[in-house]
């Protein structure tokens, strides 16, 4: 049974401790490959933790577009960051990436992104992020594990347009939610947003909304 990440956008509170945590991986000092992302900054205070999602099918899109073979894929399924020695700085992962995860350090001209904290899952241990979310929205272990000791409907299939992703990590959504449909998505915040007031019309911003 392989241990792989649940992340759990209704149990973020915003508080980056796994951005914090994740500078402390010995991979990438200093840097954090894990980003908390707010869902509607205007009009609510929800967070997203976004980390890479690990593509299986298809496989990595990242990996297939590097010329230089720079991004290698272990044989349980974790897609590494670029090889340094390898990294041509093309920027092809950064635009194949589907999820927006992979990052382009200008200055080493090196491809970064989360290896799922591999030094310490291979000696069993949680990656830096989960074990320091104080609410699990970020949660490590097998999908039983999370069957058997959590609420929620853990799913790894993400539908793109015409393309569906079938990734390692799961994301936790409603239980009438089969895989996530990002365009439908879309089109339901579009349908939100032009049905929502002018501004000027009386509704006024909570003055504690940056």
């Amino acid at each position: 049974m392989i241990k792989t990440m649940f992340v759990d956008p209704s149990r973020c509170i915003g508080c980056r401790a796994c951005e914090a945590a994740c500078r402390e991986c010995d991979s990438h000092k200093g840097e954090s490959m894990i980003m908390v992302d707010f869902i509607d900054r205007g009009a609510s205070v929800a967070t997203q933790p976004t980390l890479c999602m690990h593509c299986e099918d298809p496989v990595a899109p990242c990996a297939q577009v590097c010329p230089a073979q720079a991004i290698l894929i272990t044989p349980d399924g974790v897609v590494q960051q670029a090889d340094p020695s390898r990294c041509i700085a093309c920027k092809n992962c950064v635009y194949a990436c589907p999820f927006g995860v992979p990052k382009f350090d200008v200055e080493a001209r090196l491809m970064k992104k989360c290896n799922l904290c591999y030094d310490r899952t291979v000696q069993g241990l949680q990656p830096w992020c989960a074990q320091a979310c104080p609410t699990d929205a970020i949660w490590y272990g097998t999908f039983e594990e999370f069957e058997h000791e959590r609420n929620g409907h853990p799913v790894n299939d993400t539908e793109l347009g015409r393309t569906d992703v079938h990734t390692r990590v799961y994301h936790v959504v409603p239980s009438n939610v089969d895989k996530l449909d990002v365009v439908a998505l879309l089109r339901e915040i579009s349908a939100e947003e032009a049905a929502r007031p002018t501004a000027g019309a009386g509704v006024r911003d909570e003055a504690w909304i940056l």
